[in-house]
């Protein structure tokens, strides 16, 4: 007989850990406690050794489905008097931390007890298990028990509370556990245009039914989610899209969409084994699909795109919508069976506002929005958007890591201290940093209101609480005027913290390095892609072959340096960008040309005297831009409303069969711009010009510009490989979202025996951008020493 304790750190709450190693102690007569800390888990065993062995082992093979090990320490301790084995009060360790698990869509065992008429929680929107439900969104402090989330205020009925406390129950310890009797209600309000105030009309199961008939009538509703508000409507009712784009004021981008099951997503959707994997996950993200043609799915939910974002039920609540009551109290002749068609299901706020998740909040913001509010009385504590996938030779490829993902850490290779990285403008997301966990928060969105930027301080301060972190440094962007920057300086200078400025696209590389957890000190080749980013030099960056570590990187190559008249004013107008292209490589502006017919006389006239005269044109090799320039020439965009549109609505166009090029010159000596040694895409535009003039077909144009930017890419990479002996090349930055590049560009790498690294865990775009800025950083600090 001997003693034991271990400690285990990782995903070891909220998640049935403890009546999992409960179970197992008692199979194996082993006798003494498990507790969970604000650490970890703690567990004293004592007992035969084959038997401690056999249950260690135990543990760490057969752990329950949402628990991750990071960490099992054990030590032979003097045995101690323990009778029976039992799971003791958890205890808060000071300073102590561990990760916490994301949000998980409803499980088999719930969703089964959700539609079983004899269940006692048959049709309640809020039955959950150890194995799935909220985590994130409700809790507010460590060790996760029911006191420290919003259910804290739902006092169990004697049911429930039978469950919460037999071990040998899949309830033992499901902080948000609750039934009709004792847990979280819905309810109906209305919000009749003529009063003004809202109205709480019908209760409990009458109100999803309710919700069901005004969807099918094309009324928009308000719904409260796990992590915040969705606008729902009928995807399929083109007056019911249409209204809900105007009053959200979302012109074109794309909206999100919720199917019942996998028959209705194969019904409108060309599917894949990767994508049906991806829709049936536990995180539940929207993953972005082929659209069939003939889908009955309004066009206005995407417009001019061949792909829909799609997601399944995640809620038993989403569940109840889809499916028609079967509740006996109805009376035959009043009982509808609902064949619910997809919904809409976008964020509920108005365009570029955060989500709301507080009942009264969402009353005072999206009243003009909803007809009707579908509300819930459990407190979200963090809000949190829907995530978006979407897959690429089998893998994951995230454009939004939000909800079922965050803050589920990155993995770290190396050693951090306590520190914050800020990240960016767009799609923000800041990451926390301690020993080897990167916590990338979920998705804040574009800081370009107070409303977001108090969403991203308030989301600052519940991570460094949750995760016991009192950062030593901050990190951020150059950019002097990004408002997650100027938040770093101000903390940084009021409490005296070191603070770390990070170039835009160095912090693209690092991230990829790290989630690839390619190893300190060894030079890759970054090739950083994007729309805007802030260069050591003052211009706009976002075309760059850089030499890069984690400490630091050599500016290798980059698009000629074009001016951007009126600056952001350019990057709303594609018509603008293109004609400055045009101007720069001395060619006429011909008035038969696309961008010329898209702007007046008089806005023609002052952009030509911007140029001239250099008023107002800051200059830039953004990859982004040469997008917009050249989906401008051939008419595809001159206008956008949300980011990268042109280049999307151009991408979407390209002919997959076409191997035509065009050509680039690759120039080694400086211009008076700036330029050092660059790639000068005048003889492309001049070659693509002349496909117009001659009809070629758009789509053999898109296909043509996308293949010389993969081969570009792959000769500037040859060049660098030459010159530096490097072979392993890093893709980042916004632009490799970009499937049809991405995959042009890989196979040329490919074939040119690179190594070549791209994004799996954190977004490509900016939404993975304060995960590099945290490595390099670190590294910095590191080498300081």
């Amino acid at each position: 007989m001997i003693g034991t304790r271990i400690h285990i750190t990782g995903i070891v709450q909220g998640v049935g850990f403890r009546p999992f190693v409960f179970n197992r102690a008692v199979q194996q007569g082993l006798t003494g406690w498990v507790c969970n800390t604000s650490a970890g888990v703690d567990i004293e065993v004592n007992g035969e050794p084959g038997a401690i062995t056999t249950f260690m082992q135990t543990l760490k093979a057969d752990a329950p489905p949402l628990a991750r090990i990071d960490t099992f320490d054990s030590h032979q301790i003097p045995i101690k008097p323990y009778d029976t084995f039992e799971i003791i009060h958890s205890k808060t360790v000071s300073d102590a931390f561990q990760p916490i698990s994301p949000d998980i869509c409803i499980c088999a065992d719930c969703l089964k007890e959700l539609f079983d008429p004899t269940d006692r929680r048959y049709r309640y929107p809020f039955i959950n298990c150890t194995n799935c439900g909220p985590r994130l969104t409700i809790i507010d402090d460590i060790p996760y028990d029911r006191p420290n989330t919003t259910m804290r205020d739902f006092v169990m009925c004697p049911e429930c509370q039978a469950e919460y406390t037999d071990p040998y129950n899949r309830r033992f310890h499901a902080q948000p556990i609750a039934c009709p009797n004792c847990g979280p209600q819905v309810w109906l309000e209305t919000t009749p245009k003529n009063e003004g105030k809202h109205q709480q009309i019908i209760q409990s199961d009458d109100a999803i039914l309710a919700v069901q008939k005004l969807l099918l009538e094309g009324k928009i509703v308000a719904i409260k989610g796990l992590g915040g508000f969705h606008l729902a409507c009928d995807a399929t009712n083109p007056k019911a899209v249409a209204q809900l784009r105007q009053r959200k004021l979302r012109v074109d981008k794309p909206f999100a969409l919720m199917m019942a099951d996998m028959a209705m997503v194969e019904n409108h959707c060309v599917n894949t084994e990767a994508d049906s994997q991806l829709l049936q996950s536990r995180e539940r993200p929207i993953v972005i699909m082929t659209r069939k043609e003939g889908s009955p799915i309004s066009p206005a939910v995407a417009p001019r795109q061949k792909t829909i974002g799609v997601m399944l039920p995640y809620t038993p609540l989403h569940y109840l919508l889809f499916v028609a009551s079967d509740d006996a109290k109805i009376p035959p002749k009043k009982m509808r069976f609902f064949s619910m068609p997809p919904l809409v299901m976008t964020s509920g706020n108005l365009s570029e506002e955060p989500i709301a998740y507080e009942n009264q909040d969402a009353r005072d913001r999206l009243a003009s929005l909803a007809d009707a509010f579908l509300m819930h009385d459990r407190p979200i504590r963090t809000r949190c958007d829907d995530s978006v996938m979407r897959t690429y030779q089998g893998a994951s490829i995230p454009l939004r890591r939000s909800r079922g993902y965050a803050p589920f850490p990155v993995y770290l290779s190396f050693n951090s201290p306590q520190m914050l990285a800020v990240g960016g403008e767009l799609k923000n997301t800041f990451c926390i940093g301690r020993d080897r966990y990167a916590f990338l928060s979920h998705h804040i969105g574009d800081m370009e209101n107070y409303e977001t930027y108090k969403s991203f301080q308030e989301s600052i301060s519940r991570y460094e609480s949750l995760f016991k972190v009192k950062p030593v440094a901050i990190a951020h962007d150059l950019h002097p005027n990004y408002l997650a920057t100027r938040y770093a300086i101000e903390r940084s200078e009021r409490e005296g913290l070191l603070c770390i400025g990070v170039q835009h696209h160095h912090a693209h590389i690092a991230a990829c390095m790290v989630e690839n957890s390619l190893p300190a000190g060894q030079p890759v080749i970054g090739v950083a892609f994007d729309g805007t980013g802030y260069g050591e030099d003052g211009a706009i960056w976002g075309s760059e072959f850089m030499l890069a570590d984690y400490h630091r990187y050599k500016r290798v190559n980059h698009l000629r340096y074009i001016p951007l008249p009126g600056g952001d004013t350019a990057i709303r107008k594609p018509a603008r960008t293109a004609l400055a292209y045009l101007w720069a490589c001395d060619l006429e502006w011909d008035e038969s040309l696309h961008p010329h017919s898209a702007l007046c006389a008089e806005e023609l006239s002052i952009l030509k005297s911007q140029l001239n005269l250099k008023i107002n044109t800051p200059l830039t090799s953004s990859m982004g831009r040469l997008f917009d320039a050249v989906a401008s020439l051939c008419g595809v965009r001159q206008e956008v409303n949300y980011e990268a549109q042109a280049a999307i609505e151009f991408e979407a166009l390209t002919d997959p069969h076409e191997t035509g090029e065009y050509h680039f010159n690759y120039k080694t000596n400086g211009d008076q711009n700036g330029n050092g040694s660059h790639i000068d895409p005048s003889p492309l535009i001049k070659e693509l010009l002349e496909d117009l003039n001659q009809g070629l077909p758009i789509s053999k144009i898109s296909a043509r510009f996308h293949n010389s930017i993969a081969r570009m890419v792959c000769e500037v990479c040859n060049r660098i490989r030459v010159e530096y002996d490097v072979d392993q090349v890093v893709l980042s930055g916004g632009v490799w979202q970009n499937l049809t590049l991405l995959h042009r560009a890989l196979k040329l790498l490919s074939h040119n025996n690179f190594k070549v690294f791209i994004h799996h865990q954190v977004p490509t775009n900016d939404g993975g951008l304060a995960l590099g800025q945290l490595a390099v950083a670190i590294h910095r600090m590191t080498a300081a020493k």
